[in-house]
């Protein structure tokens, strides 16, 4: 058996209410939300000995951001620091922490993010690729990167808009069931058909939303987490895979390392893709998540089209994804509200959209021009 598996757990989640929030700030959120986490672990702030940030999109200190919410948050670490791996961020985050708790560098480690992308004005527009090297050729942004993967997966498999649709009104039925969520009006496939081009296959709705909020997730040890307030809720399995490589890499459309990350987790967990009742998988484009069906071993290769057809990956399908409803509907977290639903689906607490009976979750993250991938095995203790 893999030395980590099973060795840390996830104590308290907590986020803010989302959406456009003006008069509060990166800093507020994270605040709020950590208060929120601590309440829900049933921890007192004076325990919390670990500390790892993501900067949001609008924080002024950048990759000092662990000083200043330290400082805001009142605490001095044992253990800390602030990593961006864009929509990377939270997995990678989640995984150090347990590292930190598993290697006794730390008893209880708060990871927590606040954003105000929204309130500031944040379009995630900047030149594709590593400074301005895309943009020469007009490639701007995520929209672009993904444009080229869902083009590149129709022309090579007949995969379609309409398929692409049915992720994201996927998201939207779910998200409809989410009190939290900042987009819960029914949407159609006609509605995702109408939408106007972003880049060209994205419609408007194939893309993830720009949002304030914060969130924040604790890890410590399974001993400590038994005398915690909820049931158990255990890191089984984690995974992480980098490149450096892009445009000089044919494939990097297909972004092949994150079936790695994937692959790495399950092995951790001594599970395959059979054992997942629910996937929260990262979602900033429809076109993400084809990807992740065939890295995760659900289909074959090509065959993620037709493999989200006919309810599959709704609730009450084989493979529940984004219950909450993901980046597409409920907030961009930036992937760290997949954490979030993934603990709470292991808790048994969502309610009406509660998978009956999941006891294996899988959460991936993916950022950073594509560079970076992880994925998490959340299992029920």
């Amino acid at each position: 058996m893999h030395h980590l598996r099973d060795k840390t757990a996830i104590v308290g989640v907590g986020a803010t209410e989302q959406g456009k929030l003006p008069g509060s700030t990166p800093l507020t959120l994270a605040v709020e939300a950590f208060k929120r986490a601590i309440d829900d672990a049933g921890l007192k702030k004076e325990q919390i000995d670990g500390l790892m940030t993501m900067a949001g999109t609008t924080s002024p200190e950048g990759p000092l951001n662990y000083l200043r919410v330290g400082e805001a948050l009142g605490i001095d670490p044992r253990f800390t620091g602030t990593f961006n791996m864009g929509g990377g961020t939270a997995g990678a985050l989640l995984q150090q922490a347990a590292l930190a708790v598993n290697a006794g560098m730390a008893n209880y480690v708060a990871c927590v993010f606040g954003d105000s992308a929204a309130t500031g004005g944040y379009k995630f527009d900047k030149a594709a690729g590593w400074g301005d090297s895309w943009g020469i050729w007009g490639f701007m942004a995520a929209a672009g990167n993904s444009a080229i993967t869902a083009s590149r997966h129709m022309a090579l498999y007949g995969t379609t808009s309409r398929q692409l649709g049915e992720i994201a009104v996927t998201c939207r039925h779910h998200a409809s069931m989410n009190p939290n969520a900042i987009m819960r009006t029914p949407m159609t496939i006609e509605d995702h058909q109408a939408s106007r081009w972003i880049v060209e296959p994205l419609h408007l709705l194939d893309c993830c939303l720009i949002s304030d909020g914060g969130v924040c997730v604790i890890v410590t040890t399974p001993e400590r987490a038994k005398d915690l307030k909820h049931p158990l809720v255990l890191i089984a399995g984690m995974g992480q895979a980098y490149t450096t490589r892009n445009m000089d890499n044919e494939d990097w459309w297909y972004v092949p390392h994150q079936k790695l990350a994937v692959n790495d987790a399950y092995a951790m967990a001594g599970v395959g893709p059979k054992d997942i009742d629910v996937a929260q998988l990262y979602d900033n484009f429809t076109s993400s998540v084809l990807l992740w069906f065939e890295h995760g071993g659900f289909c074959k290769v090509g065959e993620s089209g037709s493999f989200v057809e006919g309810g599959r990956i709704r609730l009450g399908g084989e493979l529940p994804i984004n219950t909450a409803g993901g980046n597409l509907s409920e907030s961009y977290m930036e992937g760290w509200l997949h954490i979030v639903e993934g603990v709470r689906q292991m808790r048994g607490e969502c309610g009406v959209r509660q998978v009956k009976g999941a006891e294996v979750c899988l959460v991936t993250g993916r950022g950073r021009e594509l560079n970076c991938a992880n994925a998490n095995i959340l299992r029920k203790g």
